[in-house]
């Protein structure tokens, strides 16, 4: 399955380029440009990093998480506590 999340972020760019040529176009000052981009950094970052983490996948529909329960072979062997004991 192919992503096209991660080809988006140049139209991302230029989309922001619009908005801020606009807001100075409509005599928005520069000073509140840059606030809002600090103000905005923390969970724009935020919400890049977490869509890496979980692989780009869309919430419940296909995260990144596996949730399978079977051992693998590096696993290590239950603890001779976890086993049941016999009847005697």
């Amino acid at each position: 399955m192919h992503n096209t999340d991660q080809h988006n972020y140049g139209l991302y760019a230029v989309a922001v380029a619009i908005a801020v040529v606009g807001a100075l176009a409509l005599g928005l000052p520069v000073a509140t440009l840059l606030f809002l981009a600090i103000a905005l950094a923390c969970p724009l970052m935020m919400i890049f990093m977490m869509r890496g983490m979980h692989g780009g996948g869309g919430g419940m529909h296909g995260g990144g998480h596996d949730t399978t329960h079977e051992s693998r072979p590096g696993d290590d062997p239950p603890a001779k506590r976890d086993q049941p004991r016999p009847r005697s």
